[in-house]
């Protein structure tokens, strides 16, 4: 399994992370990984994120802003 993040604007564009990501192998690692470096990706211009588990979709989009409903 290799879980991957997708970075976006909030209009879904994709957008190169400001910190390089990873694959990682378990869901919560992705998500520990996120929760470290979220403000770094909002900064670099990514405003919302998915999380893939193999390709396929598990959630998203998700804001990175923290004022977000």
């Amino acid at each position: 399994m290799a879980w991957t993040w997708r970075f976006e604007k909030s209009d879904g564009t994709e957008v190169e992370p400001a910190v390089a990501p990873e694959e990682f192998t378990t869901q919560g690692d992705a998500e520990s990984w996120i929760g470290e470096v979220w403000k770094d990706l909002m900064e670099g211009g990514a405003d919302q994120v998915h999380l893939f588990d193999d390709g396929k979709k598990i959630y998203g989009p998700m804001s990175l802003h923290a004022d977000a409903s």
